[in-house]
């Protein structure tokens, strides 16, 4: 007969248990020192073990030859309780059994002796689903029980308990399970199992189970049926992800203000049978990471759990906005996914509106809208402030969507004269090792060339008259060359502390030292 992965993989013993190390090894010492509660509370997210550890708990008061506070597995009372056919371990379902006359029965029968094993075991779970006349019933009980009697309680809402009921318990906290801990534990499962699972798919059913292992197994149980190798590809079609990789573009999308960029997104989302809504979850979470980033400059990784070809493209997409725009468009975010939630017809035509909307802050009538647009125009007021010549309003039509090169010239079209190569001697400049400030500032105002800014090489005369900036890409330095661009990345250094009233701004292109790879093409590689 099939057993269910997590049911089958289920932990045995505390030491089987994964990533709630601070509940498995207190509830191992106090069976071990014979100092056991008569009340536990178990409380925590769903599938992080609390049934789990319950059930090894009940085992382990009664096991007729414990090893170091752990069950045997092996005597008549560890057997029967794993089979379900211990009378003296009673488990209930507060969700469905929540009348007072449960509790009564609860009440009566705790007064007679245990029928085979050492000690009765009641485990209610979902407890905060009982009525109040029935917490009432319970509260003498749990308070004084005899001693052949432990009570168990389970719960996902611990804000819902009465706090009589909690003050007559000992209470242990359950937190969500790692990334990296549940991902081990899948590569266990597929080993024991002789399943293929890639490290890269293990992550991604890890992080889509938010620290539950229960719900981890499932996914991965579901994503390998009909032996299949689980893959991300594969966990993407299962689960119906759109992956960082549309997110990512979405965000650029955004940035540069590409309306029909973003319509293309939205219809290889509609047209690929995935749901608009979990592509919108994904994007809102993206959105969320992006903020993160940006406060959380060196610790953003571990923080969110990410691998670096991961955090390269997250850093990519967040250096384009500022935290006014994306405080704007969260707003604009969770309102569509309320109005997805309540209209299901209408999500691609919400997406498409809200996308839009995002992309063009003139659209916005919110608070945090009418704020990120105030804080562009400090900005250039603060320019203006400081004889910064303004680059020209560009709008979203003026920004193709990605740097195309030049056609080869006909001959009636003039070429264009490429920039000349400017070499810095050596002993005249400093290099900027850190230009992140500058191209945030000025990515705002032009997101394309900024990205050709973002791998440049930049440095300053000692005395702030010159400023030297080689590109990797000759198209690049053709796009910084031109005049209102070249103005507006001449702001952006000033307003940063580089230079000062007539610096010269000095455009070359050439090899880069070492090759750097776009971060999509990196987080393909991982």
């Amino acid at each position: 007969m099939h057993q269910a992965l997590y049911r089958k993989y289920r932990p045995k013993s505390f030491d089987d248990v994964c990533g709630e190390d601070h509940v498995a090894s207190v509830l191992r010492y106090q069976t071990q020192m014979g100092k056991v509660s008569h009340a536990y509370l178990f409380c925590g997210p769903r599938g992080t073990g609390k049934t789990t550890c319950a059930k090894i708990l009940a085992k382990a008061v009664n096991c007729e030859h414990p090893e170091n506070g752990n069950p045997c597995g092996k005597c008549f009372a560890c057997e029967s309780i794993d089979n379900g056919t211990a009378t003296d371990v009673l488990e209930m379902d507060a969700a469905s059994n929540n009348g007072v006359e449960y509790i009564r029965d609860i009440r009566d029968e705790v007064n007679y002796t245990p029928a085979a094993l050492n000690k009765k075991v009641y485990i209610i779970d979902e407890v905060h689903m009982l009525s109040q006349s029935a917490f009432n019933a319970l509260l003498k009980t749990l308070e004084e029980p005899p001693a052949h009697v432990v009570f168990i309680l389970a719960t996902t809402e611990l804000h819902k308990l009465p706090a009589t009921i909690i003050s007559r318990c000992q209470r242990f906290d359950f937190r969500r399970i790692a990334v990296d801990t549940i991902a081990a534990r899948l590569q266990h499962i597929a080993e024991a199992e002789s399943m293929e699972l890639d490290e890269t798919a293990a992550k991604m059913l890890a992080k889509q189970a938010q620290g539950g292992m229960r719900d981890a197994i499932s996914l991965f149980e579901l994503c390998g049926g009909g032996g299949n190798a689980v893959t991300p590809e594969r966990v993407s079609d299962v689960l119906g992800l759109t992956g960082i990789e549309t997110v990512y573009k979405t965000a650029v999308a955004v940035a540069r203000g590409d309306a029909a960029g973003l319509f293309k997104i939205v219809d290889t989302v509609a047209s690929s049978a995935k749901d608009i809504s979990v592509y919108w979850q994904e994007l809102t979470s993206f959105w969320r990471d992006m903020l993160v980033a940006k406060h959380l400059k060196e610790n953003a990784a571990a923080y969110l759990d990410m691998t670096e070809p991961e955090m390269r493209v997250l850093a990519d997409a967040a250096r384009r906005f500022d935290t006014a725009a994306l405080t704007a468009h969260f707003t604009l975010l969770d309102d569509a996914l309320k109005e997805m939630t309540r209209l299901p017809q209408t999500k691609r035509l919400t997406a498409e509106m809200t996308l839009i909307r995002m992309s063009d802050p003139r659209l916005s009538d919110t608070p945090a809208g009418y704020m990120a647009r105030l804080n562009a125009l400090e900005d250039k007021v603060t320019m203006l402030s400081q004889g910064i010549p303004l680059q020209a309003a560009e709008t979203p039509e003026m920004l193709s969507p990605e740097p195309v090169p030049a056609a080869e010239p006909t001959p009636a079209t003039p070429v264009q004269e490429a920039p000349r190569q400017v070499e810095p001697e050596p002993e005249q400049f400093e290099p900027i090792a850190d230009i992140s400030e500058v191209v945030e500032r000025f990515a705002g105002q032009d997101p394309m060339a900024g990205a050709f800014l973002g791998d440049s090489e930049c440095a300053i005369t000692t005395d702030g008259k010159k400023i030297y900036v080689r590109t990797v890409a000759s198209i690049g330095a053709q796009m910084l060359s031109q005049e209102r661009t070249k103005a507006a990345l001449l702001g952006a250094f000033r307003m940063c502390g580089y230079g000062q009233a007539g610096t010269e701004l000095l455009i070359a292109s050439g090899a880069a030292p070492k090759e750097k790879k776009k971060p999509l093409d990196e987080l393909a590689e991982f």
